[in-house]
């Protein structure tokens, strides 16, 4: 017998189809099995219910209505958790990719310069702020990380709009998506620009409850979200999509004749606003692309980057959580799988709209399992960005330079855009000229020794040379000092109680370096 059960809160109905237990059987069959799943999820969405109806019960009366509406959304992506099973793509069903689904970015033409002004009135640029900086060895938002003289990721990103804005006379608004996190910090950063030619807008994306691994209820007791920050995560960058549109932004821009967004981590240097891309947008006449996607050329360094694949006859994104484990070889071949996504989003605004008004956008769970400090685990429930892409017409990956691909996730990240390796201007980093090869070097350096940027800092004397640099790895007590030369493949290894000090003007090119090395001043 089937029997369906309602279960809500607030007005909010979650509906599943639960067959009742027939009693005990003495060999377990799969019905059995599935009967005994269909009960405990049935059992797991009614106590989930009671939980976020008590939570909401302790919600501040002006934060209601946002409340109900997050915990809505996060009750819908908990159930299709417990009711999805198995991987999200068929791998026999991936076809080869259409010879059109991908476009070279050398065959783009640039905007003849009548056409600028107009264009990038159409345009609105996003960037993805609701990291914090806390992999690094920083406090508050990752975007305050100083990067490159004295500047941080938001100093430069505001540097390259403001630059856009005065150079071409437009209003290109820059759009701040913050997290729960970064929200405060970043509010009061932004006054520091009011001066500047640029018009700042943020809003912030959801904030869920933590679910217990093991009973899988929210660990949170009350909606004090900064008396107990652990037991509330940010859902990933998916949820962009209606955090955007119930801020009101979404239709702002709407109306305000904007045409696209350009969406990018606030963490990539290399995510400026192209105007050979923007102008193939703006080219379409009636025929308009929705969703364009910048990909680039898989390296060795990239094998687990999400690419883009054709599935039931649909441009759609795959990430490595999606691949069976038999296949996840297969899934990192550079030559099976050439491209993979550097999270540059070019989506028209209108399209956004449509699609969340449909209701036609279902993006693939991602479940991030963590063990706090108190040794709880715990599931985060999180979405993609990218994983939109299948629900919008007209899809199109645009196979870019690697240089718009540079994001800084590690001390190893920084020390190549702090070194002479770059040039910047206006904001934007652009690779030397006198560097001989258009790729960048292999930096690897010890994760006990570097990885928070106080330490790293403390370790040069000044950012080594490293034009001429291919690979790099430190590893142990090593510090270096001023005006070194790294050439070629260098290897440096301080053994555990040694410390090996690589003194000012030195320069080492393809050398391995083990054991003690001191120079004292006398």
């Amino acid at each position: 017998m089937v029997e369906e059960t309602n279960v809500g809160y607030s007005g909010i109905n979650i509906s599943t189809n639960v067959v009742k237990p027939k009693g005990h059987s003495r060999v377990p069959s799969s019905t059995d099995l599935k009967e005994f799943k269909e009960v405990t999820q049935r059992d797991s969405l009614v106590q989930l219910e009671k939980e976020m109806t008590a939570l909401l019960t302790t919600t501040a009366d002006d934060k209601k209505d946002l409340a109900k509406s997050q915990f809505t959304a996060f009750s819908r992506l908990f159930q299709r958790f417990l009711e999805e099973s198995g991987p999200s793509v068929d791998w026999d069903k991936i076809e080869k990719l259409p010879t059109d689904a991908i476009r070279d970015y050398d065959t783009l033409s640039k905007p003849s310069p009548d056409d600028i002004h107009s264009k990038l009135e159409k345009l609105v640029v996003v960037k993805l702020n609701g990291g914090l900086g806390t992999s690094m060895g920083c406090r508050g938002p990752k975007s305050v990380i100083q990067v490159r003289n004295d500047l941080t990721f938001l100093d430069l990103t505001v540097q390259q709009i403001e630059h856009l804005n005065k150079k071409y006379n437009v209003n290109v608004p820059l759009v701040l998506m913050n997290s729960f996190n970064t929200d405060k910090d970043t509010e009061q950063i932004i006054r520091k620009y009011k001066g500047l030619q640029v018009e700042i807008y943020t809003f912030n994306q959801s904030c869920f409850p933590r679910v217990s691994k093991e009973s899988l209820l929210p660990i949170a007791h009350d909606c004090d979200i900064e008396g107990n920050i652990e037991a509330w995560y940010p859902p990933g960058h998916g949820d962009f999509y209606d955090s955007f549109k119930n801020s009101g932004l979404l239709q702002k821009f709407i109306d305000s004749g904007r045409d696209y967004c350009f969406i990018s981590n606030i963490d990539n240097l290399g995510a400026t606003v192209d105007l050979n891309i923007l102008n193939m947008l703006l080219d379409r006449g009636t025929n308009p692309l929705e969703f364009v996607m910048e990909v680039t050329n898989k390296t060795k360094a990239d094998v687990k980057g999400g690419t883009l694949i054709q599935y039931e006859n649909k441009l759609r994104l795959l990430e490595i959580a999606q691949v069976p484990k038999e296949h996840l070889e297969e899934f990192k071949s550079v030559k099976k799988f050439k491209f993979f996504n550097t999270n540059n989003l070019w989506i028209k605004l209108d399209a956004i709209e449509k699609v969340l008004n449909e209701g036609s956008m279902n993006l693939e769970i991602i479940v991030n399992n963590k063990t706090l400090d108190n040794n709880l685990n715990i599931i985060q429930l999180e979405t993609a960005v990218g994983a939109a892409m299948k629900s919008f017409n007209g899809g199109l990956g645009i196979n870019v330079p690697r240089s718009r691909f540079l994001p800084v996730k590690k001390t190893s990240d920084l020390l190549l855009v702090m070194s002479n390796l770059y040039h910047m201007r206006n904001g934007s980093l652009s690779m030397s000229p006198l560097r001989m090869f258009p790729t960048t070097p292999l930096v690897k350096l010890g994760d006990k020794d570097f990885a928070k940027v106080k330490d790293f800092l403390s370790r040069f004397a000044t950012i080594p040379d490293i034009l001429e640099l291919d690979h790099l790895t430190v590893s142990g007590d090593v510090t270096f000092g001023r005006n070194v030369s790294l050439k070629g493949t260098v290897i440096i290894i301080a053994n555990h109680g040694d410390r090996i000090d690589i003194p000012s003007n030195a320069t080492l090119e393809n050398k391995i370096v083990s054991g003690n090395l001191r120079i004292l001043d006398h």
